[in-house]
């Protein structure tokens, strides 16, 4: 089984907390922005964009309807392709 087949069964098949609730995690900078600038600059956004859901959150009592916390996990699957796709590229060269 490929590492991307894992991390999509575990994504929407498995890792659930609580009440079915997937818990997400905060998208991490580990491209090299001297190698994939544009990557890096994409997940450095990422981390952005999880801070201001988080602020969201915090401010509106967790009550948006699971929506926010389904945007984060869509960010963690966003950060784990940007991270693919430059060690795609790594390999290539």
């Amino acid at each position: 089984m490929t590492l991307k087949k894992v991390f999509l069964s575990v994504l929407f098949g498995g890792a659930f907390f609580g009440a079915g609730v997937l818990v997400a995690q905060r998208p991490v900078e580990n491209i090299d922005p001297h190698r994939h600038p544009n990557l890096a600059e994409a997940q450095h956004h990422l981390q952005q964009a999880w801070g201001k859901t988080d602020e969201a959150q915090r401010e509106n009592k967790d009550e948006l309807g699971g929506h926010a916390q389904r945007a984060k996990e869509h960010m963690e699957a966003a950060d784990h392709e940007l991270k693919e796709a430059a060690e795609f590229a790594d390999h290539r060269h």
